[in-house]
């Protein structure tokens, strides 16, 4: 069996996949980032995601920190835009431990005033040390471009005038709105008898009432594309260009995992890195990047460079995208295409930290689990015409917005 699953009388759902190791890897999705703020809550997600570890109704911060460290173990946590996560790594036989820490934490914080306001100093100092790399500030302000005046653009960090304002009920009163059990998927990837996990389950997991969830996502508005420059004053121009794209739910979200990794992906083989870095020297790092979101999704490009090299790898990076237009893939080149990425994933999934986290994610979003071999059957289904469909669509000059720092 690839996995199992149960779901306890207050709708949090559990996933088990067995894996024959010392190690077990366990923790909860909850469905609830950033998108989920309202304008006075901005970075309150990320927020709550810090206080967790700050104090429950049985521990102090203290505590929660040596709870697994002193048996060897790990206690790890992040936001994203549309879910937190907080998870757990430990040898089989302190499992337990970790279920009960984790839930504990989630389930029952209480976010002190004092460690909040030490938070908040740690949290602001996150900030200004992230807005002095362009190289990562950029995203932020290029998906606040394509998602204007909708959550999904805010920067998951927050503003540190917000964040300064901040109090007890604030974070318990988000908390109550949005930690709700059916929103939440506890996931354990090791080698555990799961009738144990499920009475460990019941035990920990238990929560007062079965309230639904207090609030509804709103999906974007239609999008126009926009072409902004930012003066920075930085040594190098960094650029980006991109659309909207499609959402975890469209059929042609496997073929954009695809056209996306031909362009732009890890591999030194991209088109864009052949074209700006190996054959014309122009930069050191170029990529493409894609991420669907339950309603919508976004597709990028990004490059930094020298001043004076900025219009030629602009011009470079249009001409990939005009070649995928209009030039169909050969059979060939598409087969070679379609093992790198099945490859890609085999490996990924050979890294357990991220097979237990993908694990939680996918159960939370679809209620089910692809095995390898669905998902390369779904990759060998992707035809050229479908490609050239999508980047016919995604790829559109009259539907790209351009961010630059100069």
């Amino acid at each position: 069996m690839t996995y199992q699953t149960y779901t306890l009388s207050n709708g949090l759902r559990i996933i088990h996949k067995p894996d024959e190791s010392a190690v077990t890897y366990c923790g909860m999705v909850i469905n609830t980032g950033s998108r989920d703020e309202v304008e006075t809550e901005q970075g309150m997600a990320h927020f709550i995601e810090h206080m967790l570890f700050k104090g429950t109704e049985k521990r102090r911060s203290g505590h929660i920190i040596n709870r697994l460290e002193n048996v060897g173990g790990e206690l790890n946590a992040y936001t994203s835009k549309e879910e937190t996560v907080v998870y757990a790594i430990v040898l089989k036989e302190y499992f337990e431990r970790a279920i009960e820490l984790v839930s504990d934490i989630v389930l029952h914080s209480t976010f002190p005033q004092k460690e909040i306001d030490k938070e908040v100093v740690i949290i602001v100092d996150e900030i200004q040390s992230y807005n002095d790399s362009p190289s990562e500030l950029i995203y932020d302000d290029f998906e606040e471009l394509l998602f204007a005046n909708h959550p999904i653009g805010h920067n998951i960090l927050g503003k540190s005038e917000l964040l300064e304002k901040y109090t007890t009920e604030d974070a318990t009163r988000f908390v109550q709105k949005h930690y709700r059990p059916e929103e939440m998927v506890f996931f354990v990837l090791g080698d555990l008898d799961f009738n144990q996990i499920v009475r460990w389950a019941q035990k920990y997991l238990k929560t007062d009432g079965q309230e639904q969830r207090c609030t509804e996502r709103k999906s974007p508005t239609s999008y126009r594309p926009v072409k902004k420059e930012i003066v920075k004053n930085t040594h190098q121009v960094h650029f980006m260009l991109g659309n909207r794209s499609y959402d975890l739910h469209h059929p042609n979200r496997m073929g954009m995992y695809l056209l996306n990794n031909i362009l732009g992906g890890p591999g030194m083989n991209s088109l864009l890195n052949l074209s700006l870095r190996e054959k014309h020297g122009l930069v050191y790092n170029v990529e493409s990047s894609y991420q669907p979101f339950t309603d919508t999704g976004m597709w990028s490009v990004y490059f930094g460079c020298d001043t004076e090299n900025a219009a030629r790898c602009e011009q470079l990076v249009y001409s990939e995208l005009q070649k995928l237009r209009e030039q169909p893939l050969t059979e060939n080149a598409l087969k070679k295409y379609k093992l790198q990425l099945m490859g890609q994933m085999a490996i990924s999934a050979e890294q357990k930290e991220n097979l237990a986290l993908s694990l939680g994610k996918s159960f939370l979003r679809y209620g089910k689990i692809d095995n390898l071999e669905i998902v390369k059957q779904k990759i060998e289904e992707i035809t050229v015409d479908k490609l050239q469909e999508i980047a016919n669509e995604i790829f559109n000059p009259d539907r790209l917005s351009v961010l630059k720092y100069v």
